[in-house]
């Protein structure tokens, strides 16, 4: 049994984190709860209004395209994490040359400025003289309006969404990659597997908990997506309903409409569905993820 002068110490040293946690983390939680309850005025102030900014917005069909638009940016990206592990697996190469070049290049979108990578990528995706309609017309096929064509902005998007997070994935997946024993390996060379098989055999099982890490995290990244179609999509294109997210809806709802209270309500629904999907993955986890 732990004494009361133990007990006192413990909590005194987790309590520095706990007030962060709670000043920074809860108090906001719950003040966006009573915010989504309410609806602000034009002069301020709050007015109680219990759950119907709940009932009009899982009323509006604007919302359910916003979330559709969300998920399918957020399965697309979630298609990027594969090439991640391909990447990382090449890298991993013993006696690879110049690996600490290899990463730092790997790594450099992610500590880009967002405003840099949508505003470089918007250009290359121009439909009439953006690079990447040029290479097309180059093997005979003619390029759409990426970003002016409400079919195509949101693979636009996820294509730059990808090719920002492979390089953050990568290192992960190098880490775990570079965890797993060598022995494992000699041991299937002697018993006559090739790379692919040692690849599938020992290499993706014994990687399942980096995956599940950046799965989570990739996920969680994505639905909350709003620079990249702040930036790239203009705001009266009318490829923006295709490609709208749910953080770009709270970001027209609260700070150009002033409708905070709606705003909050969005807010809520967000976090809702960014806990229930993660809550599924840990849940499915159990049967794919192996840590032994």
């Amino acid at each position: 049994m732990h004494s009361k002068r133990e007990w006192a110490w413990g909590y005194l040293l987790i309590a520095p984190m706990a007030l962060g946690l709670a000043v920074f983390y809860l108090w906001p939680i719950a003040q966006t709860l009573y915010l989504s309850m309410t609806e602000s005025g034009v002069f301020g102030g709050y007015t109680w209004v219990g759950t119907a900014n709940f009932a009009e917005l899982f009323g509006d069909e604007e919302m359910y395209g916003t979330l559709g638009n969300t998920l399918l940016y957020s399965v697309l990206v979630l298609a990027g994490v594969p090439l991640s592990i391909v990447v990382a697996s090449l890298l991993n190469v013993p006696g690879l040359r110049g690996l600490s070049v290899y990463r730092t290049l790997y790594f450099l979108p992610v500590v880009t400025m967002p405003a840099a990578i949508g505003l470089t990528w918007s250009y290359l995706f121009n439909g009439e003289f953006g690079a990447i309609n040029h290479l097309l017309a180059a093997i005979g096929i003619d390029g759409p309006y990426w970003l002016g064509d409400e079919r195509f902005a949101i693979y636009a998007i996820a294509i730059v969404g990808i090719w920002s997070s492979i390089g953050y994935n990568a290192v992960l997946f190098l880490a775990g990659l570079q965890g797993i024993p060598r022995h494992f390996y000699e041991a299937a060379e002697i018993d006559g597997a090739g790379r692919m098989r040692q690849f599938f055999s020992i290499t993706l099982p014994l990687l399942t908990p980096t995956t599940f890490f950046v799965i989570v995290i990739t996920m969680i990244n994505a639905l909350q997506v709003f620079d990249l179609v702040y930036l790239m999509v203009d705001a009266e294109s009318p490829a923006l309903a295709g490609s709208r997210t749910i953080v770009y809806l709270f970001y027209q709802t609260g700070f150009v409409q002033n409708q905070r209270g709606m705003a909050a309500a969005i807010a809520v629904i967000l976090l809702a569905l960014i806990l229930v999907l993660t809550a599924i993955q840990f849940r499915l986890q159990k049967k794919w993820v192996h840590y032994e």
